[in-house]
């Protein structure tokens, strides 16, 4: 959807800058999760908190105020007032600052910065406030979303929508190669790839899909949502130098490298795409005839309107883990409460809202496109939803979709697993399981020195 485009930008790059603010929540005393939990909120006295958000296109923030609107004829006695188009380096340093500027209530894009949210106690901790309203997270949240909003145990966030990640497939193409159905195996896909690339020269008229690491959506991470990989042991150190399943990633993207052209070739190709959030995407303008996707990207096809017909299916996974076929890597948005807030009653109640009251969760999705956070909504009649859609649906109410852990350094071992992909991938880096060795002890000095 065009609308979320900004919203999926701001969010990589956040993710990217992760590390560069964590020496302000790291250095920062943002009190604790019992700090000014009370308010006269629950006596019917006024009372006004402030909720800072990253929505900034025009439907976005009006979808966002309805829900606000319907919240405070719910709870005439609790004003809300909203600041748009905020990023995550703006949120921590009010954090930092407390005061009657800071916010009460902060929702953020990047769910790779729960683990320091949680680890400096800058949210509070929601579990007191779930029981206390009886609400059972497991039984309220699909497990990949409950996931990304915790961090050992502290469950300083909820979700507030979520992206679910699947294949886009072009059926004029797959009809052109003799494909009948979208795969579902790592194998079958690798087939269907080679089938439906058709060579122009040195380069291509159309490329069965894109498997470069700098591909978009072709990252380590969203690759290794269809293996079920943990990134952590028990321990808590870093294991995917000991994860057969890492590796067996690694593995199978540098296979698909080799087979549709080697990386040199594949990379000449991609430096012809347009921009990602454009009509020019690779998979828009048939330069490519698959792509592995989030939900969004339906809305932008409808309203692209390409001159081919396009569908989705789950992304294919391991031929040996066959039978979990559906799954998907999950990321979203989180919201959560500050410490530093004074109106911890109120900033709940909008929190319980916004996150558990099933109207309110389906109307925000059917204003910007993106997967509903809850069981409830999931299955709302009056949700409005598509074949294409429903696909990510499904693969939000997948008991096998994953997501990637939190960590007190945000997503900054995520990067450092990505930057062996690079070199893996372009053969800088010939010896996997060094490379996976190596980077697994960068990964565990880099979280020691932040805690």
């Amino acid at each position: 959807m065009h609308a979320t485009t900004s919203r999926r930008g701001r969010r990589t790059i956040a993710a990217v800058a992760g590390s560069a603010v964590l020496a302000l929540l790291a250095s920062a005393c943002t009190g604790s999760s019992d700090s000014g939990g009370s308010d006269d909120s629950a006596s019917g006295k006024d009372v006004t908190i402030t909720f800072w958000h990253g929505w900034s296109q025009e439907n976005e923030k009006k979808a966002i105020n309805d829900n606000i609107a319907a919240f405070e004829k719910a709870h005439p006695n609790i004003h809300v007032k909203s600041v748009d188009g905020l990023e995550d380096d703006k949120v921590n340093q009010a954090l930092r600052a407390g005061g009657s500027d800071a916010p009460d209530v902060v929702s953020s894009f990047t769910t790779n910065n729960v683990g320091m949210f949680c680890s400096t106690k800058a949210f509070v901790d929601l579990k007191p406030m779930l029981q206390k309203s009886g609400i059972d997270p497991a039984k309220t949240f699909p497990a990949a979303m409950l996931n990304y909003t915790q961090f050992q145990g502290n469950q300083c966030s909820l979700p507030l929508l979520g992206d679910a990640y699947g294949l886009y497939y072009n059926k004029k193409a797959f009809a052109d190669a003799g494909i009948a159905n979208p795969p579902k195996t790592f194998s079958e896909f690798a087939e269907d790839a080679a089938k439906l690339t058709v060579a122009d020269g040195d380069s291509y008229k159309q490329l069965g899909y894109m498997p470069l690491y700098h591909g978009y959506e072709s990252t380590t991470e969203h690759f290794l949502g269809q293996y079920g990989a943990t990134y952590f042991g028990a321990d808590g150190k870093s294991n995917i130098a000991t994860d057969p399943k890492v590796a067996a990633m690694f593995k199978w993207q540098k296979g698909l490298v080799d087979q549709l052209g080697g990386y040199d070739k594949l990379e000449k190709y991609r430096a012809t795409f347009g921009e990602e959030f454009s009509a020019k995407n690779p998979f828009h303008t048939g330069q490519v005839a698959m792509a592995l996707d989030g939900e969004w990207r339906t809305a932008s096809l409808a309203k692209d309107k390409p001159d081919f017909e396009w569908a989705t299916a789950a992304f294919p996974v391991p031929d040996d883990q066959a039978d979990t076929y559906g799954r998907g890597y999950q990321t979203g948005t989180i919201i959560g409460i500050a410490s530093t807030s004074k109106k911890q009653a109120a900033a709940w109640e909008f929190v319980k809202y916004l996150t558990t009251d099933t109207d309110a969760v389906v109307n925000f999705s059917n204003a910007i496109h993106n997967v509903p956070s809850t069981f409830e909504a999931l299955d709302s009649p009056k949700l409005v939803s598509d074949r294409n859609f429903k696909t990510f649906l499904d693969v939000a109410k997948n008991a096998h979709s994953g997501t990637t852990p939190p960590a007190v350094n945000g997503g900054s071992y995520l990067i450092t697993l990505q930057n062996l992909g690079y070199d893996y991938e372009s053969g800088k880096q010939g010896d996997l399981q060094a490379g996976l060795a190596a980077t697994a002890k960068q990964i565990d000095t880099d979280i020691a020195q932040a805690k």
